[in-house]
């Protein structure tokens, strides 16, 4: 009837000074008394460990498929982006969840067209250009180490001026990479460089959810046939999960020059559209960046904090 886990990431309650405990795996049927139930079973469990409050859903995991979907019902999820019932919305608020933060926000940009924004975009990128400031290069597939190397202290300094922000830690970033080793191609992720610095990382991975989503799961033989001919085709979306660059060079242009790259080889690569998430509203600067190359939000997400 329903399923939970409860957790406390005590290096983060350190960190922030709270007493969280997390909750996740939430599935249950459409019966708010199962929902009511397992709720009052992990508190029970956090008060045996002197914690405070419920928050999340987050799956062990604050990046993989996390919060409850608020809009966006009428398109599937990729890849990380979960696709919860609608009526977990009404159980959390009759619970007496309160939001634990601002929204988190999946945008999409269609490619196809060369729209006012993206050739406005490509016109910013020229002049980033001739500055000659910026180099931008693939990943190096056969430096793995090296290149999480580089991406942890950008990741920690990209972002830690959000609130309740938790430092990465490299064994956490490098289980969370590694699984996308297998299936991305190392010229669709990109990094920005400043006198061999590395300023800027903006990863793309093909959405193998479109495939996924047809196989059911590998339950029986045939969904095995399935996937021998699904996996020939290539997505239409490719998914951006972070755009990331170093508090120094907000705003001199390097991130402008990363979409603009980024959307070349897109192109020449087929993709249909983009989907960049999940961003927070209270992290305005990828936002505002998405929003000035044309692209719109089709999902919302939530998290909710729920004090005992």
């Amino acid at each position: 009837m329903g399923t939970i886990c409860a957790a406390e990431d005590r290096v983060g309650n350190q960190l922030t000074g709270n007493r969280d405990a997390l909750w996740g795996f939430f599935e249950c049927i459409d019966d708010y008394a199962v929902a009511e139930a397992l709720w009052m079973r992990a508190i029970h469990w956090a008060q045996e460990q002197e914690l405070e409050t419920l928050y999340g859903p987050f799956n062990l995991d604050y990046e993989d498929a996390y919060g409850i979907l608020v809009e966006g019902r009428d398109r599937p999820p990729v890849l990380l982006c979960g696709h919860t019932p609608p009526y977990y919305l009404d159980f959390v608020k009759r619970f007496g969840f309160e939001p634990g933060r601002e929204q988190n926000l999946a945008f999409a940009i269609d490619v196809r067209e060369d729209t006012p924004a993206l050739q406005q975009l490509s016109r910013l990128a020229e002049r980033v250009r001739k500055r000659e400031r910026f180099v931008i290069r693939p990943a190096n597939f056969d430096d793995w180490e090296g290149e999480i190397d580089r991406v942890l202290p950008l990741l920690n300094s990209a972002l830690a001026h959000l609130p309740d922000f938790i430092p990465w830690q490299r064994e956490t970033l490098s289980a969370l990479l590694q699984p996308f080793k297998d299936i991305a191609n190392p010229e669709l992720i990109l990094f920005a460089e400043d006198g061999g610095k590395v300023v800027g990382f903006f990863p793309g991975i093909p959405n193998m959810n479109e495939i996924l989503i047809h196989i059911n799961g590998l339950r029986y033989p045939w969904d095995y046939l399935k996937a021998l001919w699904y996996k020939h085709l290539q997505p239409e979306c490719l998914t951006i999960k972070s755009v990331l660059v170093h508090p120094d060079y907000w705003g001199n242009g390097a991130a402008i020059l990363l979409f603009d790259e980024m959307l070349r080889c897109i192109r020449s690569h087929g993709y249909k559209w983009v989907d960049l998430s999940l961003t927070g509203q209270d992290n305005p600067k990828t936002p505002m960046l998405a929003e000035r190359l044309g692209a719109a939000v089709y999902k919302r997400y939530q998290v909710y904090r729920y004090k005992f």
